[in-house]
């Protein structure tokens, strides 16, 4: 293949590709992004870009990268310029994104992290870090202390490493030099994000200053979202279609699916981009539309990440082509369904109907090991908070059983084959030493397992009909493999 320059510049891009509607260097930053992974750049940065595009306004985004510098490095050569593919049966869309101005590494430049947060020009600070990276004990709100980060920013507030000891200080500074608090918007899958970070946060500062604590609570807005777009990791494939499309090198580039979807509520003191150009709802209460998509969109996708990674499924597209396991998801998503209440614009019937067709797109390669990975993390809001409503209601549990049943058989870390992979969990060597003291039949291994109160609550853990019910399932796929639970929980459906 002939090889290209690099994309540094708007004017070197193919007929055909779609350019920023703006001139980015006739805008200023607005807004420190701490996370700037592929998610972010194919959400937020896309609805920031359409803003600009539409309203104007110094809404660039400084990106954070807080663990690695390829990210940085990659972008800041680019002049903070990537391509964006949308991937679709009918075809794949090339879109050249301007708005993010710069990216900082925050383990080689603290100092400029600092500064970017104490900006008098930066307005928002939003986040996309995953659930693990805040340190939040979620059943009390407060600071996991154990968390490495946390512990290092609590014995050393003013040089913090992780997200909640950043937001402290910049926060911190902010107030001791007059300036007015940036507005922190939580974008990660977090219940109630907004809440729930503000909890952290204040409990964290009270810890270091009981003022900076009360101010914080007091001055600071920290607006609930709920975010949805599939976004795969890029591939070298990835590379060679931009390259092709674009007609530069672009080692930014990211793909994602063509839908897209901000729920955010409107508390922005000091001020916020147009984002509703884009496609945005603003709304008072994000809290109805954030359990939708954790219980449906999030639930399914654990139950097919845990299910399809053992049954042989390299992507979630292959784990929809498998019968039976389509099944299951049809039938996980109407089981989610029905533990919600009815919701104001939507209809949850072709929600579902819509995010199994989402599944189904088969130019996006999205691997089920990428979405089983930090699997305690995730499980209470997609699986368990939605069985607990399930059992108060009195429906049906075996859809988060057999969901919950597979990821422990995930647990022991071991393929059909024998072939063993790293789970990729904040709780990996708490998982692996509670099952080496079982004798890894499946009530042992459900015993263990349960035994992690921090995941699951005791309603769960006392109920002894659930109990059997996922002790059940999993001695099937004990017995018989994954494959064939799914082929007998799908025939079960047909009775």
């Amino acid at each position: 293949m002939t090889r290209v320059p690099r994309l540094d510049a708007l004017k070197d891009v193919a007929a055909g590709v779609q350019l920023p509607g703006y001139a980015p260097q006739t805008h200023g930053a607005g807004i420190v992004h701490l996370g700037i992974g592929a998610f972010h750049r194919a959400h937020q940065a896309v609805y920031t870009d359409d803003a600009l595009a539409d309203g104007g306004g110094d809404w660039r985004i400084i990106g954070v990268s807080l663990r690695g510098t390829d990210v940085a490095d990659a972008l800041n050569a680019q002049n903070g310029l990537y391509t964006l593919l949308e991937r679709s049966e009918a075809g794949t869309h090339a879109r050249i994104i301007a708005s993010v101005a710069r990216v900082i590494a925050a383990t080689r430049d603290r100092a400029g992290v600092m500064k970017a947060l104490t900006d008098p020009a930066t307005r928002i600070v939003s986040l996309t870090v995953t659930e693990k990276a805040y340190g939040i004990q979620r059943d009390t709100g407060r600071v996991d202390l154990a968390h490495p980060a946390i512990a290092h920013d609590l014995a050393d507030p003013q040089n913090p490493i992780g997200v909640i000891g950043f937001l402290c200080e910049g926060l911190r500074l902010r107030r001791a030099e007059g300036l007015p608090p940036f507005t922190v918007l939580c974008c990660d899958n977090l219940p109630e994000n907004g809440k729930m970070v503000r909890a952290c946060v204040v409990d964290f500062a009270k810890r270091v200053d009981t003022d900076l604590g009360d101010w914080i609570a007091s001055h600071v807005a920290f607006p609930s979202t709920m975010v949805d777009r599939i976004t795969p990791a890029s591939t070298e494939k990835t590379l060679l279609d931009v390259a092709r499309m674009v007609g530069a090198e672009d080692q930014a580039a990211i793909e994602t699916e063509p839908f897209i979807q901000w729920v955010i509520e409107d508390h922005f003191p000091q001020g916020r981009p147009a984002w509703e150009v884009g496609g945005a709802i603003f709304v008072d209460d994000v809290a109805p539309y954030e359990q939708m998509k954790l219980s449906m969109l999030n639930g399914a996708h654990s139950m097919i990440a845990y299910a399809g990674f053992l049954a042989g499924c390299t992507y979630v597209r292959d784990a929809m082509g498998n019968r039976g396991l389509s099944q299951l998801v049809a039938r996980h998503l109407n089981a989610a369904a029905e533990t919600l209440e009815p919701l104001s614009g939507i209809d949850l019937d072709a929600y579902g109907q819509a995010l199994a067709a989402r599944f189904c797109n088969p130019e996006i390669a999205h691997e089920t090991y990428q979405i089983a990975m930090d699997g305690t993390e995730k499980l209470p809001q997609r699986l368990l908070k939605p069985a607990l409503r399930a059992l108060d209601n009195g429906q049906d549990l075996r859809p988060f059983a057999f969901a919950v049943a597979a990821w422990m058989r995930y647990c022991l870390g071991k393929r059909e084959d024998g072939t063993g992979y790293a789970l990729r969990d904040p709780r990996e060597a708490r998982i692996a030493a509670a099952l080496a003291a079982s004798t890894m039949d499946a009530g042992s291994i459900s015993d263990a397992l349960h035994g992690l109160s921090d995941v699951f609550s005791a309603e769960l853990r006392d109920h002894a009909p659930w109990r059997e019910m996922v002790e059940a399932i999993l001695s099937v796929i004990l017995e018989g493999g994954m494959q064939s639970a799914i082929d007998l929980e799908a025939r079960q459906l047909q009775r």
